[in-house]
């Protein structure tokens, strides 16, 4: 691979080949907010258990995460700090996280905190509005390696050894600028952390960006516009501008946005490293828990014993206290009646007394005690309550997290599909007799494959019973082939797939356009 030259400016020179395919990268993800999971994946603070399942994939090299690196306010270039702290956990203290080694949620609340900005997901239950946009910057494999490396010989091998590489001056420069772009365009008040990964097969930058307009959350307003469309020019317009200010200079085509081919800069191995990450995560803190409710066990069993002690102690001092009160009783009726010497009966009435004193002393004390090792033992009982409610719920948040992550692969498998099908269908009824193509005729398949957007939007209202909204929806696109005097409705027996299947059927021939009409494009 050549080394690209610079002239005065900076600015490289394209000799040969060096740079013929040399395209910029540009990923916009949007979320309700980021976890400390994916924070952690981030600025690499990574459990021993999460370094160790990304060093099995083969993607990440930790031989060149010394070379990682983020930008911070005033442009400056600073090592990540991979630094770890343990979080409180019912009391456990905590010393205050350095500013480098405070994870993203943390950055995200202090802003907040200093501009007096609420977060307007917090107190929900479930997170509802758009907090957090990461926009992954990057270009081609090659001249990414080129900016990151230079002429140094990388071993991209899994289990390489690639410590004696060095950071080149020119990635630094490319980060800045992209910097620079960002902080002009969003403010660079509302970046949260600018890391720069060189550790991976393609370098790139992840800026976790808070879409924040005169001090509130306005990310329809900033990024997604009014509907889809405008989104969708927005996101090709940002493409263009991040061309003209930043790649221009740095000799990478623009090539195609995400917006634009529908691709994804998420790979499954991130996925399945967030996940592992998140996990891990949990697991961590469920384990902790656990030490916990062994030491809570163990103080529990003491105090219970602490208390038995007392309680039979106080029993104990009660019975005593009482035989001391009866045969003091008999010994003032013996002095009252002159019973025996009365010199005798003094001394041996003020001992009774000495004694009742001292066991009504004791009685106090035991007592007091009993009351404080009582206290305790609920304490602790509460405690522990406490702490075993919070491991199921952790539990919980592993399963919950695990399906989400699942839930969308399904989700975004299902896109893929319909796109292949209807890349297909396109290609092979293009090639179609017109006696071949009349076989698909009122079928499934190619009111799918033709309309599959609109059919699904169409069987999700009838799905959720919203008949007329249906009917409305199809009508205003150019359908009105599924009109039928037939009852509509879900049968009381018939199960969610099954219901989903004959409102993705009844969608099919409402999309179809009546005799005389054109379907709406």
């Amino acid at each position: 691979m050549q080394a690209a030259s610079w002239d005065t400016e900076n600015c490289p020179k394209q000799h040969g080949n060096s740079m013929a395919n040399a395209k910029q990268v540009l990923d916009v993800q949007v979320s309700k907010g980021i976890t400390a999971a994916q924070g952690n994946e981030h600025l690499r603070n990574r459990s021993e258990e999460a370094e160790k399942y990304a060093m099995s994939k083969g993607n990440y090299d930790p031989t060149r995460k010394h070379l990682n690196f983020e930008i911070v306010p005033g442009g400056k270039v600073r090592p990540i700090d991979t630094s770890r702290n343990i979080p409180a956990v019912l009391g456990w203290g905590r010393s205050p996280p350095s500013a480098g080694s405070r994870n993203i949620p943390e950055r995200i609340a202090d802003i907040l905190g200093r501009r007096g900005i609420k977060d307007p997901n917090e107190g929900l239950v479930e997170p509802k509005y758009r907090t957090v946009v990461n926009i992954i910057f990057g270009g081609s494999r090659e001249r990414m390696h080129e900016l990151a490396f230079g002429t140094q010989k990388v071993d991209f091998e899994k289990g390489a050894d690639n410590t004696r590489i060095k950071r080149k001056s020119d990635i630094e420069r490319w980060a800045k600028d992209v910097y620079a772009f960002v902080c002009g365009r969003y403010g660079e008040q509302n970046i949260a952390a600018f890391i720069v990964h060189l550790d991976e097969l393609n370098p790139h930058v992840h800026c976790t960006l808070l879409p924040i307009k005169d001090g509130r959350f306005a990310y329809k307003e900033i990024f997604a516009g009014k509907d889809k469309f405008e989104y969708s020019a927005r996101m090709k317009q940002l493409h263009t501008d991040f061309f003209a200010e930043v790649n221009t200079k740095w000799g990478m085509e623009r090539g195609r946005s995400v917006a634009e081919t529908g691709a994804r800069h998420r790979t499954t191995e991130e996925y399945r490293r967030m996940l592992s990450e998140e996990c891990t995560t949990i697991e961590q803190q469920i384990g902790r828990h656990q030490e916990v409710l062994s030491a809570l066990h163990s103080d529990i069993r003491l105090a219970e014993r602490r208390v038995k002690g007392l309680t039979s102690m106080v029993e104990n001092l009660k019975r005593e206290k009482s035989e001391k009160e009866a045969q003091l009783s008999a010994l003032e009726n013996d002095m009252d009646t002159r019973k025996g010497d009365a010199l005798t009966l003094s001394a041996e009435k003020e001992k009774l007394e000495k004694e009742l004193a001292a066991i009504q002393g004791k009685l106090a004390d035991k007592q007091e005690k009993l009351q404080t090792a009582d206290r305790q033992l609920s304490d602790l009982k509460a405690n522990m309550d406490t702490i075993e409610e919070r491991t199921e719920q952790l539990k919980e948040e592993a399963y919950e997290y695990s399906r989400d992550v699942h839930s969308k692969v399904d989700s975004l498998l299902k896109d893929a599909m319909l796109e292949n099908i209807v890349n297909e269908w396109r290609e092979l009824s293009a090639r179609m007799k017109p006696s071949e193509r009349q076989l698909f005729d009122d079928t499934l398949v190619r009111s799918v494959a033709e309309r599959g957007a609109e059919v699904m939007r169409c069987a999700t209202m009838l799905f959720l019973g919203m008949v007329d909204d249906a009917t409305t929806f199809a009508e205003t696109r150019g359908g009105g082939g599924g009109g039928s005097d037939l009852k509509w409705g879900r049968d009381e027996d018939e199960d969610n797939r099954a219901w989903a299947l004959r409102c993705m059927r009844m969608a099919s021939r409402m999309m179809r356009p009546s005799i005389g009409k054109k379907p709406k494009r």
